[in-house]
């Protein structure tokens, strides 16, 4: 019989939790009623429909945001570095500021530009996963423009005469740095999709938190706890903090790559 990876570490798992439940129980509490904390982690590892559909829907909006984030904010980053232009140096600092641009005034923007009165009204997309992604697209372009063209100073900084020895112009150069920079450019990306995947009130706000349509693990633990259903709202609670934890690495790994490569 061929016993896989994810076999053997979902028997460990199940193993910890009927320990836990086991140790619990021994001690006088009861699976019935309050203890949270363990039915969280029985929805987690029995797959529990709802709770997968609201993780699913959540990457779904996330990833898409930000590739669509990438797609512009790469190029854009890197153009921003290496052309000049008067008021370049107030564009950087328009970019940097909306880095901190509130969630709630970007989907308060968002919901006003696609509602039924506004300018994009007739799209019809208010209260859909694609009016969210546009929020969380929003949220998440200035970080990867403005980390994008620091990067990209360093390396212009670095290659500048080599690059231009070769023929190259600044603007032309800017595929060729972002392919070198792309270790150090998926922590760029790593830092944008952190902050689209902690996203909860510009999300709220365009999208409704509909159940089954448009609710995210964000909205969803916020509505949970308000309703007192602690057990959902921890079970995807650990879920946020285990995806947390990968990116963290994975940045981390990624910048451990880059300063090999320098070296």
């Amino acid at each position: 019989m061929h016993i896989t990876l994810f076999d053997c570490n979902y028997s460990i798992l199940v193993d910890i939790y009927l320990s836990v439940h086991n140790l619990l129980n021994f001690q006088g509490f009861s699976m019935d009623g309050d203890n949270a904390f363990l039915t969280a982690f029985h929805l987690i590892l029995s797959g529990d429909p709802a709770l997968a559909q609201i993780v699913a829907l959540s990457l779904r909006v996330t990833l898409t945001a930000v590739l669509v984030s990438c797609l512009i904010g790469l190029p854009l980053g890197a153009a921003l570095s290496l052309a000049r232009f008067p008021g370049r140096g107030a564009v950087i600092v328009v970019f940097n500021a909306l880095m901190g641009l509130p969630p709630v005034v970007a989907g308060l923007i968002v919901y006003l530009a696609l509602s039924n009165t506004g300018p994009l009204g007739f799209l019809k997309l208010l209260f859909t996963p694609t009016a969210m992604i546009i929020a969380q697209s929003l949220l998440i372009t200035p970080i990867i423009i403005s980390l994008t063209r620091s990067v990209i100073d360093e390396l212009w900084s670095e290659y500048e005469e080599q690059l231009r020895s070769l023929g190259s112009s600044a603007l032309r150069a800017i595929p060729t740095l972002l392919w070198d920079g792309r270790f150090s450019l998926v922590t760029v990306i790593l830092a944008g999709l952190g902050r689209a995947m902690a996203e909860v009130g510009a999300v709220l706000i365009v999208g409704g938190n509909i159940a089954g349509y448009t609710r995210t693990m964000t909205t969803a633990i916020a509505l949970e706890t308000a309703k007192g259903d602690l057990a959902l709202a921890l079970g995807l609670g650990i879920i946020l903090l285990l995806l947390t934890l990968v990116l963290n690495a994975g940045a981390f790994l990624s910048s451990r790559i880059a300063q090999r490569q320098a070296a």
